[in-house]
Parts: structure tokens; sequence; C-alpha cells
């Protein structure tokens, strides 16, 4: 679970986009839209990761943050014991749900878009949601279904919109094995 009121928990900046997803707070002074209060405390003090659509970001640029690698499978299968409890974990992971569920919002007249993908190791990545536009000005929740057997990353993609004026946010990143 992230909520950013520290850091970035373990969450990395992407090193294959345009700009960085900003931590911030509601209470810091600002000149263009975004929530008045952060997710998790409700609070103008709280924090949470933003984008905007104005300078110096122009239109389409992205910024994309990840997830620590994840696995389905335990990397400690060298003996018996340790091979049988792989087997088993695989088996009971392949029947389990995983899931990432999360807080957005995405408000003004040029907001852009917000993409979540999963990506394998292998560098393979699948659209899980694609959110364009203004949604509204308050906080939302989704919960996708993770999939597949091989490590993988979740990777949230902000896309600045066509025009000054639009934000997107996120607060309370949570990785869940339940649905």
């Amino acid at each position: 679970h992230c909520n950013f009121e520290f850091d970035l928990c373990d969450w990395k900046q992407d090193e294959n986009d345009d700009f960085d997803w900003n931590l911030r707070t509601s209470s810091i002074p600002r000149l263009s839209i975004g929530p008045a209060a952060d997710h998790t405390l409700q609070e103008p003090s709280g924090h949470y990761i933003f984008i905007k659509s104005s300078f110096p970001q122009l239109p389409g640029q992205k910024a994309r943050i990840s997830s620590p690698v994840l696995s389905r499978r335990s990397k400690n299968c060298k003996n018996v014991f340790q091979i049988t409890y792989c087997i088993l974990n695989v088996i009971i992971l392949a029947y389990s749900c995983l899931q990432i569920l999360f807080y957005y919002y995405m408000y003004g007249t040029h907001v852009g878009s917000l993409i979540v993908y999963q990506r394998t190791t292998a560098q393979h990545e699948k659209v899980l949601l694609l959110l364009t536009g203004n949604q509204g000005n308050f906080w939302q929740s989704k919960a996708l279904t993770l999939d597949g057997d091989e490590d993988f990353q979740v990777i949230f993609e902000g896309i600045v919109g066509k025009g000054s004026g639009g934000a997107i946010a996120l607060d309370d990143l949570t990785l869940s094995r339940e649905c």
C-alpha cells in the first residue's frame, strides 16, 4: 500500500518518459486546478502524486511511474522441500486473484489521459485501463485485476492534454491478493 504521505514508497519514476509525477499537497498555493485534499487524510496537508496540463509540459507529453517488480512465484526452489513449496505456491497463486486498487482524480477543461499498464519483465505491456478527459472534480476509485504467470510491474501513465487547465492525481495505491 502506498499513500504518498512520506515518499513514493517503492514506486519509481520511469526513465522512458518526458517528465515526472510530482509529490504534492493541496496546501501548497496553486495557480491551477487540482484536488482540494488528498484521498487518504481528506485534508489539504495530505500527499498524493500529480501532473498538470500546463507549462512547462507540452500536449502529449507523458509521465510514468512504476511499481516494484511483482512475482507470482517463489525464487527459493533449490531442494526437495523448497520445490514442493514452490509448486504449491504456484498452484495457489494461479487460482488466486491479484489486483491493484487506487484512487484517481482527473479534472479540468484540457485534462489529458490516464493509462494503467501491466508490464512483464520482458517489457510486454498490456493496457488495463484508459481514461481520457474530465472525470469530475472529486476522487474516484478503481480496482483492476492483474493476471499472467510472469513477473510484472504496474505502470501509471499520465498524458498531458491539449491546453492548460487540467490535472491528474493518484493516491492510495494498493496491491491486493483479494478481489
